[in-house]
């Protein structure tokens, strides 16, 4: 076992200690899910850039400037920044007023129970595969700095973040997104410094005009590159969850712009070491590869541990969010209901913590079986967010419009028109199917009961 692999365990270990430091701290569901929506400034923006800021930004944004340029990078940092900023100030407030423990839960205030449980069933795959990606990046580093096969490498991250996870849920998370999010700011910034000593700035331009030049021709239009991660953050349980865990309506807003203005300023350090890469590593590296090249060819060996730390973080982070948000939507939208009156708020606990380890371990099988982080974070962003937009919107906003049967054909016709239209290389897949979701709501809006409960007033 070398040095950096020692480093790197040392590192994690660390964080699984304040994990358990803070396992007894929640008592509740809402502690367990939203830390009891008590996240001052400091935890609010980090838990939210933290959360956000994966593996699919260092990789795969360097990756994507590499080989295509600037344009390449519409989607990431730019595009989900974008949908952050959109999400504090158009909708964390509105959804903080409500006292929801999950996003599905609106859909029960204003639906009923039935569409509470299928919009779960919908956006739970989403979470499952932003999981795996992250899961997968996680052994790519392992397996990079030990002799480790990438299976094990996978089997052994899969395995720290579900203890992780289950163990300290939203307060654990929160804490160890604010460390976390400290040690991947200094990574990145060591990582540029570097860079600019070395000259990166100067032949910038060059390189830069280089990779746009060998860029192969975009096949989606500009529009439905950035409606992806916009209006797909924006409908993310995993970022609602961090605005429900705010301590007022006031934070929710504000630290959920600032978490977004956060994320573009140090997103784009992976964007200028992608785009500045060749000059020293050379245009035929493979592009999910360079970030992590060009930091062990120049920095330091204790600088480059530092950077893996950086780069561990961004992944812990963003995965630990993705799988308590899919076990809390399998445990208090699916499973909990079913038992009524009866399940009792120990008994709660121990569902969502059971849900967190079932589905960590399917994060897993998905990630063994996935050939490309960057189309497994495309389809989370994708799959199924057209649908729960349209009923966001709608219940927040509009809540006198449609009822069941409107916003069960939109979460439907959501998922089938972006399967559809994936499976048949349209060139707008997910436009088409935020327009079949908004059309299908419309249509079937003056039909079937309008609801099950009232949604609470602004």
């Amino acid at each position: 076992m070398n040095g950096t692999l020692l480093a790197l365990l040392g590192y994690v270990l660390l964080q699984l200690a304040v994990v358990f430091l803070l396992a007894r701290r929640p008592q509740t569901e809402s502690d367990y899910l939203l830390a009891g929506r008590s996240l001052g400034p400091w935890l609010a923006v980090f838990s939210v850039f933290a959360t956000w800021f994966g593996a699919e930004t260092c990789i795969g944004a360097t990756a994507e400037a590499y080989a295509g340029g600037l344009g390449a990078v519409a989607a990431d940092p730019f595009g989900y920044a974008l949908g952050i900023v959109a999400m504090g100030l158009v909708f964390a407030a509105a959804l903080r007023r409500r006292g929801l423990l999950t996003l599905a839960d609106l859909f029960r205030h204003r639906w009923g129970p039935g569409i509470e449980r299928l919009a779960a069933l919908v956006m739970i795959p989403s979470s499952l595969l932003w999981a795996a990606a992250q899961v997968r990046a996680f052994g790519q580093v392992i397996a990079s700095v030990s002799e480790l096969s990438l299976i094990a490498a996978t089997g052994l991250a899969a395995l720290v973040v579900i203890i992780y996870t289950a163990v300290g849920g939203m307060w654990a998370d929160a804490w160890t997104d604010l460390v976390q999010g400290l040690v991947l700011i200094l990574g990145l910034v060591l990582l540029l410094t570097v860079f600019a000593l070395a000259g990166g700035f100067e032949t910038l331009p060059e390189t830069a005009a280089a990779a746009a030049a060998r860029a192969p021709g975009r096949d989606r239009p500009l529009i439905e590159v950035l409606a992806v991660p916009v209006f797909g953050t924006i409908a993310a349980q995993e970022l609602t969850s961090r605005v429900l865990s705010m301590r007022d309506v006031t934070l929710a807003r504000s630290a959920t712009v600032a978490a977004g203005v956060v994320y573009l300023a140090v997103g784009l350090i992976p964007v200028v070491v992608g785009l500045g890469a060749a000059a020293t590593l050379g245009a035929d590296l493979e592009p999910e590869q360079v970030l992590s090249r060009y930091a062990q060819t120049q920095l330091p060996p204790v600088l480059y541990v530092v950077f893996l730390g950086a780069l561990l973080s961004a992944i812990l982070s963003t995965l630990s969010g993705a799988l308590l948000v899919a076990g809390s939507l399998a445990a208090r939208n699916l499973i909990a209901p079913l038992a009524g009156e009866q399940i009792t708020e120990r008994g709660r606990l121990r569902l969502n913590r059971a849900a967190v380890v079932v589905f960590g371990v399917i994060a897993y099988l998905i990630s063994l079986g996935s050939e490309s982080l960057y189309a497994l974070v495309e389809q989370a962003s994708g799959l199924a967010s057209a649908g729960v937009l349209v009923l966001m919107v709608v219940a927040i906003f509009i809540p006198a419009l449609g009822g069941i049967a409107s916003a069960a054909a939109a979460l439907l016709a959501s998922v089938v028109v972006y399967a559809l239209a994936s499976a048949l290389d349209w060139t707008m897949p997910y436009l088409a199917s935020l327009a079949a979701a908004a059309l299908a709501y419309a249509v079937l809006a003056p039909f079937g009961p309008r609801s099950g409960d009232t949604v609470p007033a602004l």
